[in-house]
């Protein structure tokens, strides 16, 4: 008697395998059911929530006040609302985008001048925190005020500490 090889032991298990396996797909009559096509929601698109670069710089811009100690009260007082307007514009791009030393400059109206140099970055409890100081000119009178302004997480500048 001979035995049999690999190839014929797996025709021996093979062969009713298949067997069983094509009879499972052989349909028993007619009994198609008919099926809506199935078809994705539209997805939908949500605004961000994290606001843009550009749109936080331009919010802390609005919020940035030269009210808020970044000059002198006496000057203050004098400045008209074309004055604090550019004091306003310099102070914010000064801290924002200023290079340390390099003081920017602003002119109002009727004469008024300023300009506020900052120092470089320094980070205090996780914040960007920059020393300023902010020159006004009204009159013949010159007006100081020295401070540190820390960024907040919104972007907006505020003093933490001052000294005339």
């Amino acid at each position: 008697m001979q035995r049999p090889n690999n190839m014929n032991r797996f025709a021996i298990i093979a062969a009713p395998l298949l067997a069983l396996t094509l009879a499972g797909c052989v349909s028993t009559g007619p009994s198609r059911v008919a099926q809506a096509p199935i078809t994705a929601p539209e997805p939908v698109y949500a605004a961000p929530l994290v606001a843009s670069p550009a749109q936080t710089t331009q919010q802390a811009l609005a919020t940035t006040s030269v009210s808020n100690g970044f000059v002198d009260a006496g000057a203050l007082a004098m400045m008209s609302a074309t004055d604090t307007a550019a004091a306003n514009t310099a102070q914010f791009y000064a801290l924002q985008f200023g290079r340390p030393g390099a003081p920017r400059a602003w002119k109002g109206d009727k004469g008024t001048t300023g300009s506020v140099a900052v120092g470089p970055y320094v980070r205090v409890n996780n914040l960007d925190c920059r020393d300023f100081t902010h020159t006004v000119k009204i009159g013949g009178q010159e007006f100081v005020k020295k401070g540190t302004a820390c960024r907040e997480q919104n972007g907006n500048w505020t003093v933490e500490k001052a000294s005339a």
